[in-house]
């Protein structure tokens, strides 16, 4: 996933979800607009599980050039085709992913609002790094929101990628996009827009346009 020239989508699976109908879904948005990535989060999901969303979604985004990355399974991502995984700060050390995928394959990185965890998440071997949360999620747990600030230091300063995550919607996202960030990873307003996720991708898109 290299350096896009502007904002683009990350696009979230939600937690729980029965592949083959999701299949539909999800090729709807991606064919609704720009997409740079998409990341199965599955939570609670035994191998079996995994491996069956993998052979169902992995061909509708590669099939139209959109990276399939898992979360925090970077043991699955060589044998099932996948093209890199994400890891957060309690699952699996960046190293040991890196190790486990090899040196081409995508590899993300959880460093909530830390400056510290960023940059050394750089030295393990990471090709983007994810700071959130900077908005109230419905998706997890935030005890402190992130100032946007840090965005735009990380890309005055690096030319790693940043992906800013939590809580953003074609409302609230404009500070980010104007920040530096290069990926928006979205989960509730895409999956949950009430004219269904082809509509969320381009209203997304629209407020990264205008943004800019």
């Amino acid at each position: 996933m290299p350096p896009p020239d502007a904002c683009r989508i990350y696009l979230v699976t939600p937690p729980a979800l029965d592949p083959l109908p999701f299949a539909g879904l999800l090729a709807a948005a991606l064919d609704a607009g720009d997409v740079a990535a998409v990341q199965l989060r599955l939570k609670d999901a035994d191998d079996g599980a995994w491996r069956r969303a993998i052979d169902a979604l992995r061909p509708v985004c590669q099939s139209r050039e959109v990276a399939f990355l898992l979360n925090d399974r970077a043991d699955l991502v060589r044998a099932t085709g996948c093209d890199g995984a994400h890891v957060g700060q309690e699952d699996m050390p960046a190293r040991d992913a890196r190790r486990l995928m090899g040196p081409n394959l995508t590899l993300g990185v959880t460093c909530h609002g830390s400056r510290d965890l960023a940059m050394q998440a750089g030295e393990d071997g990471a090709d983007y790094v994810a700071f959130g949360a900077f908005y109230p999620s419905s998706t997890k747990d935030v005890t402190a929101l992130v100032d946007p600030e840090i965005l735009q230091w990380w890309s005055e300063m690096m030319e790693l990628p940043s992906c800013a995550i939590g809580g953003i919607t074609p409302e609230n996202c404009g500070p980010l996009v104007r920040a530096g960030t290069d990926f928006l990873a979205v989960v509730g307003c895409i999956w949950n827009h009430p004219d269904g996720p082809a509509a969320g991708v381009k209203a997304l898109n629209a407020a990264i346009g205008a943004a800019r």
